[in-house]
């Protein structure tokens, strides 16, 4: 049986993969949620401070604290940043990684170049305007003009709306440090799980993203939108539960 370290995406907590986790402890796993630093629960822990650094080694800690060994590292969304530079530092504690709708980041990169350069200098002047340092969730109309809230009903959506907390902006706009090696180490599994939006950009064969379409990367399809632990968390256990058999 596997040891899962789950990660959650910008904006939430360990109580976000509460159902996911559920199942795959009701298979026989080890299923351990964690919090980062100035999110949930530990919103009071982190400030405008919080960067990068500070939720690699969340990650990084959390598995040494508790001493696991052959663990498979699960990153949602934004989590890919720091599971990245936290895969590579976990050594030979770490068998697997596993990045849910995202993909590893590059040395030097950081979350604003995801976006056209426009909406990166809007959230700028957001987190400016706010004084706080802390991106809130974007809006729902904003997230619906993709897939992104596909398979959520109203229940679910009202749940993320309370429960989201804004995300450390810093964490954002640091990058994944030149010197930091961002491959794992020899023997990792790596495995890629793809929900929509995700999956159609990989299908259509975006240069920057031709190598997860070939080994040594597993790749796994999720018809759901970017919260798959929300609104299919029985099914991504599933396939989490594929990924390590």
């Amino acid at each position: 049986m596997a040891t899962f370290v789950l990660v959650p995406g910008a904006w939430l907590g360990a109580w976000a993969w509460e159902d996911t986790a559920r199942a795959l402890r009701e298979r026989g796993h080890t299923a351990l949620p964690l919090t980062l630093t100035g999110l949930a629960e530990r919103a009071d822990q982190g400030g405008p401070e919080t960067d990068l650094d500070a939720h690699i080694a969340d990650i990084t800690g959390f598995v040494e604290e508790h001493d696991l060994r052959d663990v498979t590292l699960v990153a949602h969304s934004y989590a890919a940043a720091p599971a990245t530079a936290a895969a590579r530092r976990l050594g030979d504690r770490l068998e697997r990684v596993v990045y849910v709708d995202s993909a590893p980041f590059a040395a030097g990169m950081c979350m604003l170049d995801l976006m056209p350069p426009q909406a990166a200098d809007q959230l700028r002047r957001q987190v400016d305007a706010s004084g706080d340092g802390r991106l809130p969730m974007p809006p729902f109309e904003v997230l619906g003009l993709s897939s992104s809230l596909d398979g959520l009903d109203e229940a679910q959506l009202d749940v993320l709306r309370a429960r989201a907390t804004p995300q450390p902006f810093l964490t954002y706009v640091a990058r994944l440090h030149e010197r930091v090696p961002t491959e794992p180490g020899p023997g990792v599994d790596r495995v890629l799980i793809a929900c929509n939006d995700f999956r159609a950009l990989l299908d259509a064969g975006v240069p920057m993203l031709a190598y997860l379409n070939q080994p040594p990367w597993r790749r796994f399809a999720l018809p759901t939108g970017h919260w798959p632990m929300l609104s299919a968390p029985a099914e991504l256990a599933g396939i989490l539960d594929a990924a390590v058999s």
